[in-house]
């Protein structure tokens, strides 16, 4: 049978409405079935695109008493043209509804170029030849607790031409492992508890490779930097790290659990001035791990020296002091740097979400920059239980 006869019969083939017909019809075509669609696709515009990648199911936790996921997707072009990612919708794959849509300064904002300085002032526009994109999503689920899974629809056009490409991604399943629940790393306050998705040098954004795999050790990470009722960081000379509320201040376990990392003995810096930078085996300076109940491990960075008051091997209870708030490490000043990772490592593991049982919720910094100035009071503080601090929010561990 010529090409051109299998063509004619490939046509036919809507006018075949029984199945054996369709059967006996495919049958006679035989291998030529596979070159007329061959020769379909060749009529088609076959573009080499995006390669849409989640590499961390989001695990689901509460946030100012809603559901949320923070995850990335990542996008590398496989194509020979330069692309410029348009549009990325999120939506609930039981239904369709929409979750988010991120395109112009929202999309850009959340955007990352592997590769580019951290300096720079603006993404690039264009996703070159190789090169991967990561979008850090913060997302807030469908009220009634059932969204199992989210798909993608992502939207791009090629460089120098009209071409627009569309992708619609597999449903992703959310995670069913539930966030550690945990008690204060602190106590009093008031505490700001700095952590933001924008931030190009944030821990969110702060890609590790130790063994193969890029990880992201600070996904859920949290800053705590101690203020007074005005907002303000020192008691006094702001260049001397003793001064600066929170140094020495108790760190405590957050649950009954066994230590299983301790540095200790690397020099806080007498002045902020003094600081340098560090490889990034020392980045956490002194510290703590406790592997928690739930097989995580929970991290305290950047101690003060010497103030460790615990082993390898020990067990400890909620609440008991670990060691000393300092300014060791990778540190622009005195703060607690905690976590909490899938791993026992600093750097090579990826960080899960946390609940703290209950806090006072004071107010926030909706400008990080004005941080040291007073910060955007609630009317009202709000008890806080069994949720993740907001970010950049003010917050109070009463006793």
């Amino acid at each position: 049978m010529t090409l051109a006869a299998r063509l004619v019969l490939i046509r036919s083939l809507s006018k075949t409405h029984t199945s054996s017909g369709r059967r006996k019809a495919l049958t006679m075509l035989g291998i030529g079935f596979t070159l007329a669609g061959t020769a379909y696709a060749q009529a088609q515009e076959v573009r080499n695109g995006l390669d849409v990648e989640v590499p961390v199911a989001p695990v689901p936790f509460h946030l100012n008493d809603a559901l949320y996921v923070g995850y990335e997707v990542h996008l590398t072009n496989f194509s020979d043209d330069r692309l410029k990612i348009t549009d990325l919708s999120v939506r609930d794959a039981s239904d369709g509804r929409q979750v988010t849509d991120l395109r112009d300064r929202s999309l850009t904002a959340a955007t990352m170029i592997v590769g580019t300085s951290p300096k720079q002032k603006a993404v690039p526009e264009y996703l070159e030849p190789g090169q991967r994109a990561v979008v850090f999503l913060d997302v807030a689920l469908p009220e009634g607790g059932h969204t199992s899974a989210l798909t993608h629809r992502i939207t791009y056009t090629v460089a120098d031409t009209d071409a627009t490409s569309t992708v619609f991604t597999d449903p992703l399943k959310l995670s069913t492992v539930k966030p550690s629940i945990i008690a204060p790393p602190l106590r009093g306050g008031p505490w700001v508890a700095i952590h933001s998705t924008a931030w190009p040098r944030g821990h969110r954004r702060v890609f590790y490779t130790i063994a193969s795999h890029a990880k992201l050790p600070g996904r859920f990470a949290i800053d705590f930097v101690k203020v007074d009722e005005q907002g303000c960081l020192t008691r006094g000379d702001p260049d001397i790290a003793a001064q600066m509320y929170g140094f020495g201040d108790d760190v405590l376990a957050v649950a009954d659990a066994t230590v299983v990392a301790v540095r200790d003995g690397m020099q806080d810096p007498t002045k902020i001035s003094e600081r340098t930078t560090h490889k990034p085996a020392d980045d956490a300076g002194n510290y703590v791990t406790l592997r928690l109940p739930d097989g995580r491990f929970a991290f305290y960075e950047h101690l003060e020296n010497g103030s460790i008051r615990v082993a390898v091997g020990d067990k400890v209870t909620t609440g008991k002091v670990l060691g000393s708030l300092g300014f060791t490490g990778e540190s622009t000043g005195p703060h607690l740097h905690f976590h909490i990772a899938d791993a026992n490592s600093t750097l090579n593991a990826e960080s899960l979400p946390f609940e703290i049982r209950n806090y006072r919720q004071l107010g926030q910094y909706k400008d990080i920059s004005r941080l040291g100035t007073q910060w955007d009071r609630d009317e009202e503080a709000t008890v806080r239980r069994n949720q993740w601090p907001d970010y950049n929010a003010v917050v109070n561990f009463d006793p």
